[in-house]
């Protein structure tokens, strides 16, 4: 596979993943009646921009992520004090733009000194323009300019704090849960494209012939089937197998293996590859397949989930007991593998798709600070008080999970471009 469709199969699967867990986050959002401000894939600098209907959709520079801003989550508007000078733009009898700044140079404007203003509520404004007051209904949807920068304001009934405890955790809940799915679709699709294992094998089968090797040069194919190498029934151990092509370096190796209906002998010599010991040939040993109906594909995606799952568990189990951090891979890591994988064919990079997306989503889920499942229990907590943690604590607990995550991000990329330059 050319390098350049590598790159772009590697950027496009995590543009996937992190698009579908924050569609989940928005979407649900939306449904409760939040505000999102924006639906940002990545981080740093905007690439591209547009915004629809009330939310800003922002794609950035770095695709290690996104966020759904939901109003309400952080202060996000500049607080206008009583005596403050303003100017508003009104129609309907309602005030739809209001201006902090510049006011000189705003055309067809009321100018004020704020007697009251209410946008959260009431949504009420007091003005004493030129010694006589005024009184103005706030558009729901105003726009409040500050340097430069129009942002919607956000009643109480659109903020994420006035929502039930049932909505709030179903728009955190949603972001893993559509990650949770994706990986279940692509790990059916991916059933569908590769088939599954015969039961009862009795032997291996090539599955993939890597070009220049001196497999590829003896024309073998995939999905012949091996039965005897140097007359030595090889059955399912591909470790037996490996092992003998590596002894076998520079020596050539006599093979039996059936195509279709047909067997036949051919003489294989294993060569040596740079960077590895012993001989290769240049082959994937795989099970035999078969192809699935549709739907025996949602019994093999579940059992897919489920293996999966178990194996992810238990490499946090590792972590824990064996803490090492050359077993944490960070976003270079994770880049490298992915484009070692999709340079194996789509079929491989949708299955690794689907685990990423599932690891995604239970990693999201620990009850770590600053992760949906902390602020799932945070919610969890309210529920069983009967009212919220005080905010600030709460929002102190996400910060600091937030700085440690973001150190450990940065040891882990250190550590990833180390492992890159030393080979």
């Amino acid at each position: 596979m050319e390098t350049i469709q590598v790159v772009f199969l590697t950027v496009l699967m995590f543009f996937v993943i992190v698009t579908v867990h924050e569609w989940g986050h928005y979407y649900f959002a939306k449904r409760a009646g939040i505000l999102v401000r924006e639906f940002a894939i990545g981080f740093g600098p905007k690439l591209f921009s547009y915004k629809r209907n009330e939310t800003q959709f922002t794609l950035r520079l770095l695709p290690f992520g996104g966020y759904a801003r939901m109003a309400g989550e952080d202060p996000e508007l500049v607080e206008i004090q009583e005596g403050q000078t303003i100017a508003v733009r009104s129609a309907d009898d309602q005030v739809k733009m209001i201006y902090l700044d510049q006011l000189d140079n705003r055309k067809n404007v009321i100018r004020g000194e704020v007697i009251s203003i209410d946008m959260e509520n009431a949504l009420k404004l007091q003005l004493d323009v030129d010694g006589e007051i005024q009184q103005y209904r706030i558009h729901p949807q105003a726009m409040l300019v500050s340097r430069g920068k129009q942002t919607q304001i956000a009643p109480k009934d659109r903020q994420f704090g006035s929502k039930t405890v049932g909505q709030r955790a179903m728009a955190i809940f949603a972001g893993p849960l559509m990650n949770f799915i994706l990986a279940f679709v692509l790990f059916a699709v991916y059933a569908q494209m590769a088939g599954v294992p015969v039961e009862n094998p009795k032997n291996l089968e090539i599955g993939e012939v890597l070009e220049g090797g001196a497999a590829y040069q003896a024309n073998l194919q995939k999905g012949d089937i091996i039965e005897t190498i140097n007359g030595t029934a090889i059955g399912t151990d591909s470790q037996k197998m490996v092992s003998m092509i590596a002894d076998s370096k520079d020596k050539p190796m006599e093979w039996t293996l059936r195509r279709g209906n047909e067997t036949f002998n051919i003489t294989i010599t294993p060569r040596a590859v740079e960077g590895q010991e012993g001989g290769k040939v240049g082959i994937v040993p795989t099970l035999p397949t078969r192809s699935v109906g549709f739907v025996e594909t949602f019994k093999v995606s579940g059992v897919a989930m489920v293996d999966t799952t178990r194996v992810i568990f238990e490499g946090f189990r590792h972590l824990i007991n064996q803490f090492n951090m050359d077993d944490i891979g960070g976003p270079v890591r994770t880049f490298e593998v992915t484009g070692q994988i999709a340079k194996q064919g789509i079929e491989q990079l949708t299955r690794w798709a689907a685990i990423l997306s599932l690891y995604l989503g239970i990693f999201n889920l620990l009850p770590i600070p600053a992760l949906d499942g902390s602020r799932l229990v945070f919610l969890g907590i309210e529920a069983l008080r009967g009212r919220p943690v005080d905010p600030n604590r709460e929002g102190m607990v996400h910060f600091v999970g937030f700085a440690m995550l973001f150190v450990l991000m940065l040891a882990v990329t250190y550590n990833d471009i180390l492992r890159l330059i030393n080979g």
